[in-house]
This record gives C-alpha cells, sequence and structure tokens, in this order.
C-alpha cells in the first residue's frame, strides 16, 4: 500500500469553487483507476481555507498512473490559481 497526503492552503474566496473540483477528481480517481483504493477529501471548520487529501494506492506505479490521468491533468490545470500552498507527503506501508 501507498499513502499519499496532501494539505492545500486555498486562496480567500475560492474554496467552494475548489471543493467541487477536488471532489470530482476525487469520484474519478476511486472509478476510473484500479489501483486508487482510497481517496478522502478532509476539512476543519476551525481552518475553512486548508483542504487535506488521504489517498491509498496499490504503489508508486499506480500513484503515477493517477498523476497521468485526464482527470487530474484538469483538476491540477483548473486549481493552479486558487492555490496558495500545496504540500505532498508520501509514504510506503513498513508493516
Amino acid at each position: 500500500m501507498y499513502a499519499v497526503c496532501v494539505s492545500f492552503r486555498i486562496q480567500p474566496g475560492r474554496v467552494g469553487h475548489f471543493m467541487a473540483l477536488i471532489k470530482d477528481n476525487a469520484t474519478k480517481s476511486l472509478e476510473k483507476e484500479d489501483g486508487c483504493r482510497r481517496f478522502d477529501v478532509c476539512t476543519d471548520p476551525n481552518r475553512p481555507d486548508e483542504v487535506f487529501l488521504y489517498e491509498l494506492y496499490d504503489s508508486p506505479d499506480a500513484f503515477a498512473l493517477h498523476k497521468a490521468s485526464d482527470h487530474f491533468a484538469r483538476f491540477d490545470g483548473s486549481v493552479v490559481d486558487m492555490v496558495a500552498e500545496k504540500i505532498v507527503r508520501t509514504y510506503a506501508l513498513v508493516s
């Protein structure tokens, strides 16, 4: 299993539009990618400008296929001006 955690800080006034796009990306990832096992979109009401993603893939190769997908490319291109900060961390299963 390969975990991907992404933290976004969204530009003021853009969270609603960003959320619609990330939810669509999550749904398409789960529907279209055999190696995508989980794609959670999380927020905290105390930090409304932050969005946290928790994604599980079968392998680093499955994550690479996700990043190469058409739906990811459309999402990534659409949100570039909405994102103030993006941090991606990956983790491989130890036990």
